[in-house]
């Protein structure tokens, strides 16, 4: 019998998706490993191989479709043992009719496609000549809205249901439940912003799913999260004389340590020493970490991702370059793999490099903690109680103050400011 290609859940918090690129075509072969699609999730595109054999013999969702249901059939494969029955062409499935399909369907059973009703209402001249989905032109005509001078947020600039929705005004609120690294946990609904109705020449960018998970999860950190922030100053002058000599010393294998490379080190060796700060919130209880995974928040075209360097307070300097660099480089790719990018104790957030003196970064739950880097500057500054010019970053932590006290948040700071500017306990 024919076999139902699912959208697949490729991260343990993934509800839907975007089916970026089929790889395959109607009337191919496939066997198991082989490369079907490319799906994007909310922090990476990854490819989706086949498990069975057989024919392609219907691709239901078009390439670029996104609110892709985890669970919704995205395409038929007819198994090579079967025999063959013909097959009628139906067109791609749209967007808005994957989410409705999903939604209604039981966990073991297909819902039946929506048909179209013969009591729908003919659809108005205007309407009939512009990119739009059958959904969004029902609804538009029952309405009574143009949709001429609509601009599509859908694929290749088709207008779909949520345009129609935000020219006449309407929203809607989704509910999700996403797992954490805390265990499960109910979240809030998040209701979008209003359209907005400007005469400014401006264009309309659709969203990323990578941007729509930033802009819920930083906007449930500052609403459920109360954060209290201690800055320090810190002095850079001996970390930047022995990163210059480790480096003539690695130059060799290939390695140059960057400044953030050493306080990723620093970030895990003071987790370690001030245990309190390596904790996660999680209602009646909270989780006690005995081993610092450090998110490193790195700026893709597409948003902001953190991959992580597992144990950094055990690894070499050489050890956290080498793998900063390479998860950095598959981030801006979008190739990173779950286990890469969720999870962690803690986070580093540093814009330093871009001359941003002192800012505070928002927790990115389930974690506790952030630091929030600034950049290293000449400052008149106290050195042997004298004044002198050194070379000083104000580094700022954020703090769950539901698990973290301020104590021992003052605590943590102290102890990684010591361990920067007295560098060797990052070597030795």
């Amino acid at each position: 019998m024919p076999i139902e290609l699912k959208m697949p859940a490729l991260s343990p918090t993934m509800e839907e998706g975007t089916l970026a690129r089929w790889l395959v075509k109607e009337g191919d072969k496939v066997s198991s490993g082989d490369l079907l699609a490319e799906i994007e999730t909310d922090k990476a595109t990854m490819e989706f191989e086949a498990v069975d054999e057989g024919i392609v013999t219907q691709i239901l969702v078009a390439e670029g479709t996104d609110g892709v249901k985890v669970g919704a059939v995205i395409a038929m494969i007819q198994g090579e043992d079967d025999e063959a029955a013909p097959v009628q062409p139906a067109p791609p499935v749209k967007a808005e009719q994957v989410v409705s399909t999903a939604q209604a369907a039981e966990p073991t059973a297909t819902a039946p496609r929506p048909q179209a009703s013969a009591a729908s209402p003919a659809p108005s001249d205007n309407n009939d000549r512009v990119k739009a989905s059958p959904l969004a032109k029902r609804i538009a005509n029952n309405k009574g809205l143009d949709l001429t001078s609509v601009a599509g947020t859908g694929p290749n600039g088709r207008i779909v249901k949520a345009d129609v929705d935000a020219l006449s005004g309407e929203s809607r609120s989704p509910v999700a439940a996403t797992a954490s690294n805390a265990g499960p946990r109910a979240e809030a609904p998040m209701a979008k912003p209003a359209a907005i109705d400007t005469d400014i020449p401006h264009e309309v960018v659709k969203l990323s799913n990578m941007r729509k998970t930033i802009a819920r999860r930083l906007t449930e950190s500052k609403q459920q999260v109360p954060h209290i922030y201690l800055t320090v100053d810190v002095r850079l002058d001996a970390l930047l004389k022995l990163r210059g000599e480790l480096n003539a010393s690695l130059e060799a294998r290939g390695i140059k340590l960057s400044v953030n490379d050493m306080l990723i080190k620093a970030l895990g060796l003071a987790l370690m020493q001030v245990p309190k700060c390596n904790v996660s919130f999680a209602g009646d209880n909270m989780l006690q970490y005995a081993r610092a995974d450090i998110s490193v928040a790195v700026s893709v075209p597409t948003g902001l991702i953190t991959p992580i360097v597992t144990d950094a307070a055990n690894k070499s300097l050489s050890k956290i370059s080498t793998e900063v660099a390479e998860l950095a480089g598959r981030a801006k790719d979008g190739k990173l793999q779950p286990h890469e990018y969720q999870g962690g104790t803690a986070s580093i957030s540093n814009m330093g490099m871009m001359g941003i003196k002192q800012f505070d970064a928002v927790i990115n739950p389930p974690q506790a903690m952030i630091l929030a880097v600034g950049a290293g500057e000449k400052r008149p500054y106290i050195v042997d109680d004298a004044l002198a010019i050194a070379t000083v970053m104000s580094v700022t932590g954020s703090f769950d103050h539901r698990a973290i006290d301020g104590a021992d948040g003052a605590m943590f700071m102290k102890v990684f400011k010591e361990l920067v500017e007295k560098p060797l306990g990052l070597v030795a």
